[in-house]
């Protein structure tokens, strides 16, 4: 399975939305370089809120591209980096992914998919209704997370819009991902 990376988007400081850059630095076990949220402990405040000691399992924030379609197509406009991401992609189901999943981007970064982000009531402060867009619950009543994933930086690197994404499937069994 593989993708494009079509933007990339950092913020040094604490704001929902992050604006885009030419290219970012992932730094192994840390994050995206100068991004509010690098580290090794939980950067997320309502994280550290809870135990500043977590470690921090939301490094680096995925979301793929078609997602903003599907929202415009209800009347909403998102660009990348709107929703606090780091890399928007195309083309990878990265919903689908399990738990594990290795993404090597571009020529030496490689993350590794530790679950769903967990939308937040900051969605509709972005834009009024768009969190019933990207939280829903499927026929069985089951809660649906589009918003997502988060992963942890596996091994450092640069990566820009256009670089390849291939998805490395864990062993199995499976794990499905969960919000984190």
């Amino acid at each position: 399975m593989s993708g494009t990376v079509t933007a990339v988007s950092s913020n040094g400081e604490y704001s929902f939305t992050k604006p885009n850059r030419d290219s970012i630095t992932l730094l192994t076990g840390l994050g995206v370089e100068g991004d509010v949220h690098a580290g090794v402990t939980v950067k997320h405040r309502s994280r550290v809120a809870q135990d500043p000691t977590q470690p921090n399992l939301r490094q680096v924030h995925l979301i793929h591209e078609e997602l903003f379609a599907e929202v415009g197509a209800e009347g909403f406009k998102v660009l990348p980096g709107d929703l606090g991401e780091n890399i928007t992609t195309r083309g990878t189901d990265l919903l689908a992914l399990p738990v594990g999943t290795l993404l090597r981007i571009g020529d030496e970064a490689v993350l590794e998919v530790t679950g769903l982000r967990n939308p937040c009531l900051q969605i509709d402060h972005f834009q009024n209704g768009l969190l019933k867009q990207v939280v829903g619950r499927d026929e069985a009543g089951n809660v649906i997370r589009k918003a997502g994933i988060m992963s942890i930086v596996r091994e450092g690197g640069t990566v820009r819009p256009g670089d390849l994404v291939h998805a490395e499937l864990p062993a199995e069994p499976h794990r499905p991902l969960d919000r984190v």
